[in-house]
């Protein structure tokens, strides 16, 4: 990845449906440059997708959450794969420190949520979990 690269994905950040004529202006690139490198972008796994976001996404109608959770070592496959069967885990990040993974929960109202969490708990191997409802978004990269 080189500095056009990086100007094509901050652009394409910035505005997903910018023209190729738009981009080859900004960056000083031919138009056929600026389409080879989306087009290598995108099968190399680097822009996963083209997308919007409505204001669900960014202001949702239910309850969200950050779920922080701890798990015995050898059961992280496990509780990894448990974890993407669960419908109200929208993100599951694995890390490094105090927890090895990090979801984000979307639930319709506290009541599920409170389920959903007893559920998450109930998976065999993890030791411990945190959870902070999150009260507002303001920035959806």
């Amino acid at each position: 990845m080189d500095d056009l690269d990086r100007d094509i994905l901050s652009a394409l950040r910035q505005n997903a449906r910018i023209p190729v004529a738009s981009l080859a202006a900004m960056t000083g690139a031919s138009r056929a440059t600026i389409s080879a490198r989306i087009d290598r972008l995108v099968s190399n796994g680097t822009i996963a997708a083209f997308t919007i976001l409505t204001g669900r996404e960014i202001q949702p109608t239910g309850v969200r959450a950050i779920i922080m959770i701890e798990v015995v070592g050898k059961f992280a496959d496990r509780v990894a794969q448990q974890l993407h069967g669960i419908p109200q885990v929208k993100s599951l990040h694995s890390t490094n420190g105090r927890w090895d993974f990090i979801a984000e929960l979307e639930d319709r109202d506290l009541a599920g949520f409170d389920e959903t969490l007893r559920r998450i708990r109930l998976i065999e191997g993890i030791n411990s979990t945190e959870s902070s409802i999150l009260l507002k978004t303001s920035k959806v990269a």
